[in-house]
C-alpha cells in the first residue's frame, strides 16, 4: 500500500458519507439559504408601486367621496377589450370650484391635463402599508428610479462575484462565506435609513455583492463533505425546501410588519448572525488542500470521523497526505492548462457555448422576470406569489424523477416552450379572471423553475474538465447581466400591461429552441479535455432521444483519471465522469481553478 493513490473522496467512506456530522451540516444550510432568498426577494416588496392618482389640492375639504373626487378630476381611457383605466399620472387642469358651484360631478375628454405634482395611494394594493416607493413618490416621471435600483442590486451581483471568487481562492471559502453575509447584514440595516434614490441604490448595490456569495459558499462546502451517492439529493434538497421557506417567509412577512424599514431590518438580522459560522463551519477541504495545508485537512476528517462513530485507518491518513503531496509537486510543475477563451477556439465548441450562454441568459430572465412580473397582473398578489414561490419543490421532485431518464435537452426545450405558451396564455385569460391569471402564472413558474435547474446542469456536464469551473462561472456571470434586463423588461407594464409577459414567454421559447443546438448528455462520458469537448455528441442526430437510444450506448465503467493532468505514475480509481453531475458542478462559479477543486462527478447508474 507505500504507493497507493489515496485523495479525499477516497478517504471520505473511512469518515462516514452521510452520518451525524453531514446531518448537521445540512441542518446548517437553512438559514444560509434563506438569507439568499431575503436578499433577492426583500426588494420586490421594498419597492411595490401602489396604485397611485393625482392628488388635487383644490378637492382637499371639500365634501365629496374619495370615488366622486377621483370622477371629476382624474381622466380615464377605455383599452380595445373594454377595461376603464385610470391616468395616474395626470388630472384635470380646471377651475374645481366653478365645476363644483355648477354642479359638474364628473370629467370631460376636452378638459386641459396637468401632470401630477402630488400623489394618492390605495395601499390596499400593497398590503395596507407604504413603500419606498410610495413614500418618496417614485411614480410616473420618477418611476423609473425602483427599476433603476433593481439593475444596480446586478451589478453589484457581478462585481461581487468577481471579488468573491478571488478571495475564495486566496483566502478561503468561510471569511468570504461571513464576509458576505456581513456586507448583505449592513446593506439591509442601511437601507433602513434611505432618503433617496442615492442612497438606496448604493445599498441596493452593496446588497447585490452579496447575493449568491452569502449562501454558495456554503452550499459547495457541504457538498464536498458528503458522499458522492448522497450529494444529488442534499443539493436539490437544500435549495428545494430552505430557499423556498425563505422565499415564501418574505410575502407575510412584509404583509405582518406594514412597514417596508422594518421589512429591510428584520431580514437583515438573520445575515449578521451567520457570523457565528466562522466559529463552526469547517473550512474547504478541498481549498485547504490545494495551499498545502493537509494536516488541517487530516484533522477535520478526524473530527468528522469521531462525530460519526468512525475511525480512519492510519495507513488510509497516511497515503492520503503522501499523494496529496505528490499532487501539489506536480501541479505547481504543470503546463498552463486551457482558459475560458479556448472555448471559443474550435467551431463545436464555440457553437455549444453560444448557445449554452443564449441558454442560460433567456433563463434568467424568465425566470427573475417572472418572479417579478406577479406584481403587475390582476391577482392577489401575496397569495399568487407564495403559491408561484412553493412550485420550486414539486419542480424538484420532478426534475429528479425525470431528467436522468428524459434527459437534458428535450426536457429542457419542452419545459421552457412550456413556460413561454403559459406566459402567453397569461394576456389571453378574460379580465377578472384573477384565478385564471394566477393559475397560469402558478404554472408558468413552474415550468421555469424546471428549465432553470436544467441549465444549471447542462453547463456544467458540456464544458470540458479542463475548463469547467471558469466556463461555469463564466456563464453565471453572462446570466448577472441577463438579470439587468429582467427588471426592465417587467417596467415595460408602463407602456402596456402585457408586454412583460408578452416578452418573458418569447425569451422562454427562445431559450427552450436553443437546448435543441446542443448535445445531449445523459449517458455520456462527460468531456474531459478541450478535444473531447470539440468531439462531444458529434455523432447524435438532431431527433435522438435517450430514454430510446440510450441503453445501447452505456459503455462498461473502467478506471480512468478524475482529470487529464492526473496523468502521473499514480492514476485515480474512479467510474468515469457520467452524467449525471446535479448538485456537484451547477453554482461553480465560487469554485477554484486549480484541478484539485474538480469535485467528483458520480454516476448516473
Amino acid at each position: 500500500m507505500d504507493d497507493r493513490y489515496v485523495d479525499f473522496d477516497d478517504v471520505l467512506p473511512h469518515v462516514g458519507e452521510f452520518g451525524k456530522y453531514q446531518w448537521g451540516l445540512f441542518a446548517a444550510l437553512a438559514p444560509f439559504c434563506a438569507n439568499m432568498a431575503f436578499v433577492y426577494i426583500t426588494q420586490i416588496f421594498l419597492t411595490l408601486t401602489p396604485d397611485h392618482w393625482c392628488r388635487v389640492p383644490e378637492l382637499e375639504g371639500v365634501n365629496l367621496t374619495q370615488e366622486e373626487k377621483i370622477s371629476l378630476s382624474i381622466p380615464v381611457t377605455v383599452d380595445a377589450v373594454g377595461t376603464v383605466l385610470r391616468d395616474s399620472c395626470r388630472s384635470y387642469d380646471v377651475d374645481y370650484a366653478q365645476l363644483l358651484q355648477d354642479g359638474v360631478s364628473s370629467g370631460n375628454a376636452s378638459w386641459p391635463l396637468r401632470t401630477c405634482r402630488e400623489f394618492e395611494y390605495n395601499l390596499t394594493s400593497t398590503g395596507d402599508y407604504h413603500t419606498i416607493v410610495s413614500e418618496y413618490d417614485w411614480v410616473c416621471g420618477r418611476g423609473w428610479y425602483a427599476t433603476f435600483a433593481q439593475v444596480m442590486f446586478f451589478v453589484g451581483s457581478i462585481v461581487g462575484g468577481l471579488l468573491a471568487g478571488y478571495a475564495a481562492d486566496r483566502y478561503g471559502r468561510v471569511p468570504v462565506l461571513c464576509g458576505a453575509n456581513l456586507v448583505a447584514a449592513v446593506a439591509s440595516l442601511l437601507t433602513v435609513y434611505s432618503q433617496s434614490i442615492v442612497d438606496f441604490t448604493f445599498y441596493r448595490f452593496l446588497m447585490g455583492m452579496a447575493f449568491d456569495n452569502c449562501f454558495v459558499m456554503m452550499y459547495v462546502l457541504v457538498l464536498e463533505y458528503i458522499g458522492p451517492k448522497h450529494r444529488t439529493l442534499v443539493a436539490n434538497l437544500s435549495i428545494a425546501i430552505f430557499f423556498t421557506l425563505g422565499d415564501i417567509a418574505v410575502p407575510w412577512m412584509a404583509l405582518a410588519l406594514k412597514n417596508w424599514r422594518f421589512l429591510s431590518a428584520l431580514t437583515g438580522l438573520p445575515m449578521a448572525l451567520s457570523l457565528f459560522g466562522y466559529i463552526c463551519i469547517p473550512e474547504s477541504a478541498r481549498w485547504l488542500l490545494s495551499q498545502g495545508r493537509v494536516h488541517e485537512t487530516i484533522t477535520i476528517l478526524k473530527r468528522i470521523a469521531s462525530v460519526n462513530g468512525r475511525t480512519i485507518p492510519p495507513q488510509v491518513l497516511k497515503d492520503f497526505e503522501t499523494s496529496t503531496l505528490k499532487d501539489l509537486q506536480i501541479e505547481t510543475s504543470s503546463v498552463t492548462a486551457p482558459t475560458v477563451l479556448d472555448l471559443f477556439r474550435t467551431p463545436r465548441m464555440r457553437k455549444i457555448t453560444i448557445f449554452l450562454i443564449i441558454l442560460w441568459m433567456m433563463i434568467t430572465i424568465a425566470y427573475d422576470g417572472h418572479t417579478r412580473n406577479v406584481v403587475n397582473l390582476p391577482v392577489d398578489l401575496y397569495l399568487t406569489f407564495t403559491l408561484a414561490a412553493a412550485t420550486e419543490l414539486p419542480a424538484d421532485v420532478f426534475l429528479v424523477l425525470t431528467m436522468d431518464r428524459l434527459g437534458r435537452r428535450w426536457l429542457g426545450f419542452l419545459c421552457m416552450v412550456m413556460c413561454g405558451i403559459f406566459s402567453f396564455v397569461i394576456i389571453a385569460v378574460p379580465a377578472g379572471n384573477a384565478g385564471g391569471v394566477a393559475s397560469t402564472i402558478i404554472i408558468a413558474r413552474f415550468f421555469v423553475n424546471v428549465g432553470m435547474n436544467v441549465g444549471m446542469q447542462y453547463a456544467a456536464e458540456l464544458l470540458p474538465t479542463q475548463v469547467r469551473a471558469q466556463g461555469v462561472a463564466f456563464i453565471h456571470i453572462i446570466g448577472y447581466v441577463a438579470n439587468m434586463i429582467s427588471p426592465l423588461i417587467v417596467f415595460l407594464r408602463t407602456v402596456a400591461w402585457f408586454l412583460p409577459s408578452l416578452v418573458l414567454g418569447a425569451a422562454a421559447v427562445v431559450g427552450g429552441v436553443s437546448t435543441l443546438f446542443l448535445p445531449e448528455t445523459l449517458h455520456r462520458d462527460l468531456p474531459q479535455t478541450m478535444e473531447d469537448g470539440e468531439n462531444f455528441g458529434s455523432d447524435q442526430r438532431f431527433f435522438y432521444f435517450p430514454w430510446i437510444n440510450g441503453s445501447s450506448e452505456r459503455t462498461r465503467l473502467g478506471m480512468v483519471p478524475l482529470d487529464p493532468l492526473d496523468q502521473q505514475p499514480s492514476f485515480v480509481r474512479r467510474r468515469q465522469g457520467r452524467a449525471s453531475i446535479r448538485g456537484e458542478i451547477y453554482r461553480s462559479s465560487l469554485l477554484t481553478r486549480h484541478r484539485k477543486e474538480v469535485l467528483y462527478i458520480p454516476s448516473a447508474d
